[in-house]
C-alpha cells in the first residue's frame, strides 16, 4: 500500500460521517425517554421494554419503507429538512393502522459522499418527526458507497417497532355493515407518485428548479410539501372517550392509491362506493393532471388525490371520530359506507398486495 493508499482516497471519509453524528445528536437525543439507554453511538440500540409487562397479550407491531424518487427534489434545490418526515410518515404512520403505539425507530442513509451538514439534516428532520409521534430515534446507520453512488446521491430508508394489546388488533375482521368510512386529509402528495410527476414535467420540459405558474411557485419547493403524520391524533381518537372502541380499521393511502389501499382494510364480501362529490382535490393535483392533460380520475391508483388515511368507524359514532381527529388538526369527512349486499362488483378494485379483502370504487364527480 502507497503512502496514498487510505480509505479517504478510496472515496470514504470516516471523520465526516464523525462529524455527522455530532451535528445530528441534540436532535436525535431530544426523541429518547427514560426507556431508551446507552444513548447516541452505540453499535445497537438500547430500549427498555420493561411497560410491556403491563399488557395482557402485546404484539409488536413493524413497518419499513424509504421515500422513493421525491429524494429527487430535495436533491434539485439542495433542500434535506424535510425527508426525514417523510420517511417517519411511511413508516411510523403504517403501524397505527393496526391501532399501535410506536415505540422506536431506526434510519439507514446511503450516500456517494458524506456531506455531514446534508445527513445532519435528514437525520434531524427524522428526530423531530419521531418526536411529533411520540416515537424514539434509538440508532441508525450512514454508509458512504463512492463508485456506485455519485457524490451527492443518497437514499433513506428505516423501520419502526410499535406495541398493540392483541384483543386491540384493528383490521378488516371488525368491520360490519353500514360502517361509515371516513377519509382524512393529506397534505399534498405525501411520498408516492413523484416517479409519475418527474415524467409529467420532463415531459413538458419543466425543470425541479423552474417556477411554474401552474403550481404557484418553484417545483420542488412546491412539491417537497412534507407527509402529514396521523399518528398522534389517531391515537389520540382511539383513546378519546368519544370515539373510544367506535374505529374498525385503518387504512394508510400509500403506494397504489385510494381504492386498492381502502380495499385492504375491509372484508371479503363487503364493498364501498366512495363518493368523489365529498371533497376536492388539493391545486397540486389538478395542476398537474391538467399538465399531463389527464383527468384526475385517472390518477386515483397513484396518487392520494388529497386522502391520506381512511377510517372505518361505527356508524353511530361517525360524527364523534370526525370531530375528535378535525379537532386534532386532520380536516375529516364522511365518503362512503360499507355494505355486504350482493351485487355486479365489476368496475370495483377488489382487494390489493395479496390481500383477498373487500371491493372498493370512485363514483361521481370531484368537487369544484
Amino acid at each position: 500500500m502507497s503512502a496514498t493508499d487510505t480509505y479517504r482516497d478510496a472515496g470514504v471519509d470516516t471523520a465526516a460521517g464523525d462529524r455527522a453524528v455530532e451535528l445530528m445528536k441534540a436532535a436525535v437525543s431530544a426523541t429518547h425517554g427514560p426507556e431508551v439507554r446507552g444513548g447516541v453511538g452505540g453499535f445497537a440500540g438500547l430500549f427498555d421494554a420493561s411497560a410491556l409487562t403491563a399488557y395482557r397479550a402485546p404484539l409488536l407491531a413493524t413497518s419499513t419503507d424509504g421515500v422513493g424518487t421525491k429524494i429527487a427534489l430535495a436533491q434539485a434545490i439542495d433542500r434535506h429538512d424535510t425527508i426525514g418526515q417523510d420517511l417517519v410518515g411511511m413508516v411510523v404512520d403504517d403501524i397505527v393502522v393496526v391501532g399501535a403505539t410506536p415505540l422506536f425507530m431506526t434510519d439507514y442513509i446511503a450516500c456517494g459522499r458524506v456531506v455531514p451538514e446534508r445527513i445532519a439534516s435528514i437525520v434531524t428532520g427524522i428526530a423531530r418527526a419521531c418526536e411529533a409521534t411520540g416515537t424514539a430515534l434509538v440508532g441508525g446507520e450512514t454508509a458512504e458507497h463512492p463508485g456506485l453512488m455519485a457524490p451527492d446521491d443518497y437514499d433513506v430508508a428505516g423501520a419502526a417497532t410499535g406495541v398493540v394489546e392483541a384483543d386491540a388488533v384493528l383490521g378488516a375482521e371488525r368491520v360490519l355493515d353500514g360502517d361509515v368510512v371516513l377519509a382524512l386529509e393529506s397534505s399534498g402528495l405525501h411520498s408516492n407518485g413523484f416517479s409519475l410527476v418527474r415524467h409529467i414535467l420532463a415531459s413538458r420540459g419543466i425543470g425541479l428548479t423552474d417556477h411554474s405558474d401552474d403550481l404557484g411557485g418553484v417545483v420542488a419547493e412546491v412539491l417537497l410539501e412534507p407527509t402529514r403524520l396521523y399518528t398522534a391524533p389517531l391515537l389520540d381518537a382511539l383513546g378519546d372517550e368519544r370515539s373510544a372502541g367506535a374505529i374498525h380499521s385503518l387504512s394508510h393511502v400509500t403506494g397504489g392509491g385510494i381504492a386498492a389501499n381502502l380495499a385492504r382494510v375491509l372484508p371479503r364480501g363487503s364493498w364501498v362506493e366512495v363518493d368523489r362529490s365529498t371533497w376536492s382535490p388539493a391545486p397540486v393535483f389538478r395542476a398537474l393532471s391538467e399538465l399531463a392533460g389527464t383527468s384526475l380520475e385517472s390518477s386515483e391508483g397513484t396518487w392520494n388525490l388529497g386522502i391520506g388515511f381512511f377510517a372505518v368507524v361505527d356508524a353511530a359514532r361517525a360524527s364523534a371520530v370526525a370531530e375528535v381527529l378535525t379537532a386534532g388538526g386532520i380536516p375529516t369527512w364522511a365518503v362512503g359506507t360499507v355494505a355486504t349486499s350482493s351485487r355486479d362488483l365489476t368496475g370495483f378494485e377488489q382487494g390489493a398486495k395479496g390481500v383477498d379483502g373487500g371491493a372498493v370504487r370512485l363514483v361521481g364527480s370531484f368537487a369544484g
